[in-house]
Formats: C-alpha cells, sequence, structure tokens
C-alpha cells in the first residue's frame, strides 16, 4: 500500500446529505467540504465528489466550481476513508484495490451503501476487486510505505470488529492483504471518538520511519495522557517522533469533541488541515509546512465536519498513481 504523499490520481470525497446524521449542521458541514474539495482541486489533482441524489447534487454544484467533479452515488455517510477502496501497487505499478468488511464502526451506524460503495467506485475506476474476509476501516491504520504501518489497540483489538483473531492474526493479515511488514501498535485513541479509536485521528506518517503525534497545549486538554502514551510507545518503537500541537479542549457544551489537527489529507500538491478556531490552529499549519515543504498547507475550518463525526481524512480516499 503507497503512503499518502505518493503521487495521487484523484481524491474521492463523500459530500454529507442526511440531516438526521448533521442535526443542526448540515449547511455548514456541506460549505466545509465542498471549501475541502475546491482547495484540492485548485491546488491541480482531480477531486470526485460524491453527492447521494439530485438535491445534493445540486447543492454541491452551487459550493463547487467546475473543477470538481460530481458523481452520484448510494452511501451512507461520508467516511469514504472507512468505506472506500484501499489501493495497493504491485511491484509493476498494477493495481488492485482492497475491500474489508465493514459493521458500521462496531455496529454504531449501519446505513444502506457504506457495504456496496467501495467496491462499487473502485470497480468503476477499473481496478480489481478484492475482499479480505475480516473487518477493517481505512481510518484505523497509516504507513509509511515502506511496510511499517501505525494503528491502535483500543480499534484493532476490540471486540466488536473481528473477536476471533488475536493480535498476531491480525498482523498476518495486514501483511497479507495490504503488505505492511511491521506493525507499531499505538494504545488508546483520542476521547469521544466513536470509532473507537482511529489512528487517523492521533498519529500521522509525516515521511518514512516519521510519525507525527500531538503534544497537550493547553492544561485541561482531554486527550493528554493519551497523547503521552502515544508518544512514548512510537519512540520505544524507534520511529522518529514529531511532537504537533494539540487544539486543546473543543466542545459542544459538556462534551468533549474528538477535534484533531491530525485529520489531514495529504494529497499531490496540497495538505488540507482541519482548524477549529483555537489559539493552536497558526503554529499546527506552520508546522506542517515545514514537513511538507513540497506541498502547500491550508487550514480549513472543519467544526461542522466534526460535528458528524470526523474530518478531511475522514471523508476522503485517494486513488495512487501507479508508479510515484
Amino acid at each position: 500500500m503507497p503512503s499518502e504523499w505518493a503521487k495521487q490520481d484523484w481524491l474521492w470525497i463523500g459530500f454529507p446529505h442526511d440531516p438526521v446524521e448533521w442535526p443542526e449542521v448540515l449547511p455548514r458541514a456541506q460549505e466545509q467540504i465542498a471549501a475541502f474539495a475546491n482547495a484540492v482541486a485548485e491546488s491541480g489533482q482531480d477531486v470526485r465528489l460524491l453527492v447521494r441524489d439530485a438535491a445534493n447534487e445540486a447543492r454541491a454544484r452551487q459550493l463547487t466550481t467546475a473543477a470538481v467533479t460530481l458523481e452520484r452515488r448510494t452511501y451512507g455517510d461520508v467516511w469514504l476513508r472507512d468505506t472506500g477502496p484501499l489501493v495497493v501497487r504491485g511491484a509493476d505499478g498494477a493495481r488492485r484495490a482492497m475491500r474489508f468488511g465493514f459493521n458500521g464502526w462496531g455496529g454504531k451506524f449501519e446505513m444502506e451503501g457504506d457495504q456496496t460503495i467501495g467496491a462499487e467506485i473502485a470497480a468503476d475506476a477499473g481496478l480489481e476487486v478484492q475482499t479480505a474476509d475480516w473487518i477493517l476501516e481505512g481510518g484505523a491504520i497509516d504507513n509509511d510505505g515502506t511496510g511499517t504501518v501505525v494503528t491502535t489497540e483500543q480499534c484493532l483489538l476490540n471486540p466488536n470488529r473481528n473477536p476471533q483473531l488475536t493480535r498476531s492474526q491480525i498482523e498476518a493479515r495486514l501483511q497479507r492483504d495490504l503488505g505492511f511488514t511491521r506493525v507499531v501498535w499505538l494504545g488508546q485513541g483520542l476521547l469521544n471518538d466513536h470509532t473507537d479509536g482511529h489512528v487517523d485521528n492521533l498519529a500521522r506518517f509525516v515521511g518514512p520511519n516519521r510519525i507525527a503525534i500531538p503534544r497537550a497545549t493547553m492544561a485541561d486538554d482531554p486527550n493528554r495522557a493519551i497523547y503521552d502514551d502515544a508518544r512514548q510507545r512510537a519512540a520505544e518503537a524507534g520511529l522518529d517522533v514529531i511532537e504537533m500541537p494539540s487544539p486543546g479542549l473543543v466542545s459542544a457544551g459538556e462534551f468533549a469533541e474528538p477535534a484533531s489537527y491530525m485529520n489531514f489529507t495529504i494529497t499531490t500538491h496540497l495538505v488540507a488541515v482541519p482548524v477549529f478556531g483555537t489559539p493552536q490552529d497558526g503554529a499546527a499549519i506552520e508546522l506542517l509546512q515545514s514537513l511538507f515543504p513540497d506541498r502547500r498547507v491550508v487550514g480549513l475550518p472543519a467544526d461542522a465536519v466534526l460535528a458528524g463525526g470526523g474530518g478531511f481524512h475522514c471523508a476522503s480516499q485517494q486513488m495512487p498513481s501507479a508508479a510515484d
């Protein structure tokens, strides 16, 4: 499986459509996802924005530039990182789409189309589709392109996913299905993350053997201990750890949202970072720009997207090119 910074042919993005899943924030969530799609398209990379029906296609067309391609599809929610295809590449550059079982993040949110959208868009892209015999969401893993993958025990060892599989059996399947030769296990994911601790909200590779993990920057940060444990585990695994700022406490009433700058999306020319209007936004963008000097790094408001349960990385899936 190529790293995310490998050259991409296009980016799939899901467009929010369901007012039940996005109570009170649907229009703003649509605007924020559209701004994300526009930014990637304007950077020079193709974008395929999935829309659910005619009304949502019209709404998306109002919000996006002509550079964004709209595709009408049947899908439940926008989180294509988890329901879309994971594309692997052979030594000759030949690409194949891997699909895994999907059970609505442990049975929490089971919606029409989420089981089938990954295979559908992969087949329409001309990819051979192979289905694995276990449950895995794309947001549960992050890789550096050299065979190393990082994940969390909270998610991949959760009994609501693959209770029949041991840790070693999961490692063997990660190698068999995606080519990973080394698994780095972190512990817990962010507080109140309904995905049961997806790693793409906690720790992200920014180069071979180089990983970015937040450090708490405010006294009331609800994830301080989680960040500290993740950095320690990554360092003990021999990874070069880059400390990112955390947005701190981002709350909706008394509920601590799983807000994270780590849910950034790497595209061929651009890195799109979710921002939340906190004092740390600028520092996060500046640090990521230093880590990706060959790409433009932009911060885009993502509070409404977060209210739906994720970020820009969660809502997108890349199509790697046949060669870097």
